[in-house]
């Protein structure tokens, strides 16, 4: 047992560097726990190999001071396995100091860092320790590094070198002894490249990295957290016991998990708090899903299974755009029916202005209905109709009289919103005996308008 403690304990190579040999007396703890006591002790549920690859990675760069850059989309919980590399760490016994990056306002994030004296800047009434002087001899956990700002990053990168910074508003530098994990859910290679991160800061705080798997990645996982959270609710609230019938499991499987842990998390909450019954059904848990309840009632768009291996970003982005396309024809076939209702029924809009001096029944909006059936009693009022197009077929009117023929509109068939228009302008034209101006006011539309499509009618004439 001695000489197995003394050879993990020894020299490892780790991410292209040698991690520092400790010794028996103060050893971290990560030596002495194997993977199942350390998924235990910190919450961290799952029985898939990447989840596994991780707590293996963790274990190695847990007992060295080796600065770790946690990579991972929002709420996979990054800040979970910064929590456990601290604590199996040698710097247990120090602070873990947790600070979120995108929280603290751009002009107060060097003063939240590393401190600042009092006057040193407006509002600063006394003096004020940092970030990095409150986590000496411990860990800090600098969360979403990714929003740190480009001033913030230069001092930042001085640290990490060199261990030494100065307050806000001093000369005197002072020292820390700090071991900095960082975190992110952005590609921080891509915003190097975009110019929104420092590349030396990217080398520095990259020495180890961490990539935690999204749930989509790992779905074998996600039956196991949901039901240890399903419990966990269940004892807080002091609710009934709750269980999953296979509906229930086969949405879970397929779903997306945008918001990944955090979603899930929140998902077993609702189901505890409101749904009554002891057994969770599909669509019990459906309303509780994002995207999911926007289709027919009853109907949930489905997410294949990613093939062995597709976990790189074109995959996820396949899966995105699948999912935006089922969406999309069902809007379609919707606005589809509408339409054909329309059509089978018969109805015209008309002008309200026209309806009125007809005395057509009184309805809200800009236009009436009127029916097919009644379109000759109510054909004057249809010309009307001021609308608004762009593309039109070329016509030729001089002084109101038309040199072509209007186009022949088969029976029960609707003219298009460029024949209407263009017989409608015609016809005004001819009633005032081309005064524009009573014309463009009988049309309910301004003077301006009625030039644009005399010129596209080729009308001026």
């Amino acid at each position: 047992m001695l000489k197995q403690v003394q050879h993990e304990a020894g020299l490892e190579r780790c991410a292209g560097e040698f991690l520092r040999p400790t010794t028996l007396q103060g050893h971290p703890e990560s030596v002495f726990m194997d993977r199942q006591a350390i998924q235990e002790r910190f919450g961290i549920i799952g029985g898939s190999q990447a989840i596994h690859n991780v707590i293996d990675r963790l274990r190695l760069v847990a007992r060295t001071d080796i600065n770790v850059l946690i990579q991972g989309e929002s709420g996979v919980g990054k800040e979970l396995f910064a929590n456990a590399i601290h604590e199996m760490s040698a710097r247990k016994h120090g602070p873990l100091v947790i600070v979120n990056c995108g929280a603290i306002p751009e002009g107060l994030i060097e003063s939240e860092l590393f401190g600042a004296e009092k006057g040193a800047y407006t509002g600063s009434v006394e003096r004020r320790i940092g970030y990095f002087e409150e986590a000496d001899g411990g860990t800090i956990f600098l969360d979403e590094i990714g929003e740190l700002p480009l001033a913030a990053q230069v001092r930042l990168l001085r640290v990490l070198e060199t261990g030494q910074f100065s307050r806000v508003g001093s000369s005197t530098t002072r020292t820390t002894d700090a071991r900095v994990i960082a975190a992110t859910n952005r590609d921080l290679a891509r915003e190097v490249e975009a110019r929104r991160f420092r590349e030396d800061l990217y080398y520095r705080l990259s020495t180890v990295v961490l990539n935690v798997p999204p749930l989509r990645e790992r779905r074998e996982d996600i039956l196991p957290i949901f039901e240890v959270y399903l419990h966990r609710f269940v004892q807080k609230y002091n609710s009934p016991g709750k269980r999953l019938d296979e509906s229930a499991r086969q949405l879970l499987l397929h779903y997306h998990w945008p918001g990944n842990v955090r979603e899930l998390r929140n998902v077993a909450e609702q189901c505890v708090v409101l749904h009554r019954g002891n057994t969770l059904t599909a669509d019990d848990i459906r309303p509780f899903l994002r995207g999911v309840g926007r289709g027919r009632p009853g109907e949930l768009i489905p997410v294949g299974r990613l093939e062995q291996g597709d976990v790189a970003a074109d995959g996820r982005e396949r899966e995105l755009i699948y999912r935006a396309l089922l969406e999309l024809r069902h809007e379609v076939r919707d606005l589809r029916e509408q339409i054909g209702s329309l059509a089978s029924g018969g109805v015209i809009p008309v002008h309200r202005e026209a309806a009125e001096r007809a005395r057509v029944p009184e309805e809200p909006g800009r236009y009436v209905i009127v029916r097919e059936a009644d379109r000759d009693d109510y054909a004057p009022l249809i010309e009307d109709v001021p609308f608004e197009i762009e593309n039109e077929e070329e016509a030729t009117f001089t002084n109101g009289q038309t040199e072509e023929p209007r186009p022949v509109i088969e029976e029960n068939e609707l003219p298009t919103l460029e024949q209407a228009e263009r017989q409608l302008i015609a016809e005004a034209l001819r009633r005032f005996e081309g005064n524009r101006r009573q014309t463009a006011k009988t049309l309910g539309i301004s003077e301006r308008t009625l030039y644009r499509k005399l010129k596209e009618y080729d009308l001026e004439s």
